[in-house]
């Protein structure tokens, strides 16, 4: 079978993050690597990292977002657009992508499933992100 890209990859996490979110929100049961395996069959470490990085460290991206989100708050985002952002801060924070790779690739998720106004926020937020957390 042939080799995901990484922006593929983070198609397929961004997947896995949006069911998560519907099961958590109606309170039902899940198994994060039966979801993982559902969406990405093949077993990949980047994947994983991602998708346990955020909902490990979920409140705090959210806090996170939420400081940088200008009169608006996660959780008025559609599920979608969540999940952009909460890889999109994991990615930049916690994992080794280079910063303007992590960023670029949140865009490019919200291009192709958010509407221009929440791609220009996502835009916005993990840019300054990157200038005021990154580079202090």
């Amino acid at each position: 079978m042939e080799q995901l890209t990484r922006s593929q990859l983070r198609k397929n996490i961004m997947t896995i993050l949006y069911q998560i979110n519907i099961y958590k929100l109606n309170h039902i049961e899940y198994n994060i690597d039966d979801i993982i395996k559902d969406v990405n069959p093949i077993d990949n470490e980047f994947v994983k990292d991602m998708v346990y990085g955020v909902i490990t460290n979920i409140n705090e991206l959210d806090k996170i977002a939420n400081k940088y989100l200008k009169n608006w708050t996660i959780d008025r985002l559609g599920n979608t657009d969540q999940s952009i952002i909460r890889m999109g801060i994991y990615e930049l924070l916690y994992m080794d992508t280079p910063d303007i790779v992590a960023i670029n690739e949140a865009v490019e998720l919200a291009k192709l499933y958010s509407d221009d106004d929440v791609k220009n926020m996502i835009n916005a937020l993990l840019d300054k992100i990157y200038k005021e957390v990154k580079n202090g």
